[in-house]
């Protein structure tokens, strides 16, 4: 009996490469690995060892006859991806007898890379504790000698995998088990709590290290350029996310939930993933690591219908299909399409099976009265085809202008949805680094296979690289990192093993000095532990089985920190 993965998959691909008889595709040395919405096992070459299985950092793989309720379809999922695509083998295969047959055809071996034994020890720093850096520090650590300072301004590690991931998806969660691993490495440096570009400067890290790698993601969200964004119930998704994940920039009060119907505007995974939150039992997100302070605002809300806004049809939607059909399963919730003018009907109706517009065929299409309040109970409505114009209200939103037909260029109907709570996802972007050349027309640090380069000549900087999404944009999910944090370590070492890196002139004991310095609240190895079993022990104390109960704000995670730290 096959394996089959299912939705929580991170494309990290440790599966693939554990797997003895290469049947998960497609592996990062194939053309689809990163745009693909997850990988997939081949059921005619699967040998049922579970060797995937173990080495899934997110609980994503079964054995097909094992696969329960909505789990089941991924069984069609992961068969539908071998009878559309083909699987060929990149390499020359005369050498092994294959040529002809690439379905199942072996790659070249990959090794670890190592380091000429006269480069001596290197001392690199990651600015960024999130996916991205992770995996660029575990791979300098397992495969070099190298000793690593990582560097935050968060007083906790975890980037997205703490402040981005749905509370209600703890299995993808734990790809940070294995990070939680990496940080008590003996060749691992912590520097909590500190601002690059404030606290310290980029030439006074290269001063103390051979390289910094940044991986410090894409924090802003991009905006809708409409009248009226800048009212009271306008908020960002990313803004929303950071309040129910208790990151400490968001006040915990910024989210009013008082009224009966939300606009999402977009429809990619983080939308869903806000519209399930507003719709979901507060019973069900009681015994996950929510932030109090959204559990408790959860409790009082009164909206009742999350309507996601689409600008094209049901078949360009950009969620993924296992968080589609997560939120089919959602109990107490309805989920219809807004049947308004050309939204979307025909091309549901023509739908061919694996698309995206198919995934809508037994959803009911519904007329909407925009004008009246939802109904009673708990819908989500898609609406396709349509785009907001204005947000309207006197000194808060009171209702949504849309622009119907948006994806024709035709535009010339409008509605208004009556809503008093708006959630723009319509992307992310990252912000300038100190001291970095930046494009401001992809919103990324430029770069050569990770090394930074100047805007103006395209030199590389010497010992300055990037990797995750101020590399390459707000793109993929948090197994994406690996493979791309692979080729920026690459690019790293075929440095040092020319000799292109610079010398520190300062030591590591130096820089921790300045640090301290500059900012006496910056917290180490010690500290972060001590948050994580404060944290943990509270989440046992609320008797509701949690795994944690985070601290919120700074000054909270600060003085658990020392209390229980030692400091």
């Amino acid at each position: 009996m096959a394996f089959a993965i299912t939705q929580t998959c991170c494309n990290d691909a440790s599966c693939v490469s554990v797997c003895p008889v290469n049947c998960i595709h497609p592996t990062p040395d194939e053309p689809d690995f990163g745009t693909t919405e997850m990988l997939y096992v081949d059921p005619r070459t699967c040998i049922d060892c579970g060797a995937c299985a173990d080495a899934c950092p997110v609980d994503a793989i079964f054995p097909v006859d094992r696969l329960m309720g909505p789990d089941r379809v991924y069984a069609e999922l992961n068969r539908q991806y071998y009878d559309t695509h083909d699987v060929i083998d990149t390499e020359d295969t005369e050498d092994t007898g294959s040529a002809g047959n690439t379905d199942n055809a072996w790659g070249k071996p990959r090794f670890p890379r190592s380091l000429p034994h006269e480069v001596g020890t290197l001392r690199i720093a990651v600015v960024g504790t999130g996916p991205a850096a992770s995996y660029a520090a575990q791979s300098l650590l397992r495969t070099t000698g190298a000793e690593v300072t990582m560097i935050d301004r968060m007083p906790v590690p975890g980037g997205l995998v703490r402040f981005g991931v749905a509370p209600d998806h703890p299995s993808t969660k734990k790809v940070g088990d294995s990070f939680a691993a990496l940080y008590r490495h003996p060749r691992l440096n912590l520097q909590l709590n500190v601002d690059v570009g404030t606290d310290v400067t980029h030439a006074e890290i290269m001063a103390h290290h051979h390289a910094v790698i940044y991986a410090v993601g894409a924090a802003n969200d991009r905006t809708l350029g409409v009248p009226g964004e800048d009212k009271a119930g306008s908020i960002s998704a990313t803004e929303f996310v950071g309040w129910y994940n208790s990151h400490p920039d968001i006040d915990p009060d910024a989210v009013d939930l008082s009224a009966t119907r939300a606009v999402v505007v977009g429809n990619g995974n983080v939308a869903l993933d806000v519209a399930r939150i507003l719709v979901t039992d507060p019973d069900r997100l009681a015994a996950t690591d929510i932030a109090d302070h959204a559990l408790a605002a959860l409790r009082r809300s009164r909206v009742r219908e999350v309507v996601v806004l689409g600008r094209r049809g049901p078949g360009q939607a950009a969620f993924t299909r296992p968080e589609f059909l997560a939120l089919r399963q959602l109990p107490g919730v309805d989920v219809v399409v807004d049947d308004h003018v050309d939204a979307g009907r025909a091309a549901i109706a023509s739908a061919g099976p694996g698309s995206k517009a198919a995934l809508f065929g037994d959803v009911p299409l519904v007329k909407v009265d925009w004008s009246a309040p939802p109904p009673e109970g708990r819908r989500i409505v898609f609406r396709f085809r349509s785009a907001p114009s204005a947000l309207c209200g006197d000194e808060r939103v009171d209702s949504v202008r849309v622009v119907r037909d948006a994806g024709s260029g035709q535009e010339s109907h409008v509605d208004a949805l009556r809503a008093g709570l708006v959630i723009r996802s319509i992307g992310y972007r990252s912000a300038p680094v100190p001291d970095l050349p930046f494009d401001e027309a992809t919103d990324t640090v430029p770069h050569k296979a990770g090394r930074v380069t100047t805007t103006v000549t395209g030199e590389h900087l010497p010992g300055t690289y990037v990797v995750g999404w101020v590399k390459r944009g707000p793109s993929g999910g948090i197994g994406a990192n690996r493979t791309c944090s692979a080729e920026t370590v690459d690019s790293l070492l075929d440095d040092a093993a020319a000799g292109r890196l610079p010398e520190p002139a300062g030591s590591a004991r130096e820089f921790a000095r300045l640090v301290r310095r500059r900012q006496p609240d910056a917290l180490g190895r010690r500290e972060m532990l001590a948050i994580d079993r404060a944290e943990r022990r509270r989440g046992v104390e609320s008797g509701l089985d949690r795994p944690r109960v985070k601290f919120a704000t700074v000054p909270d995670l600060l003085r658990a920190g020392r209390r229980f730290g030692g400091r």
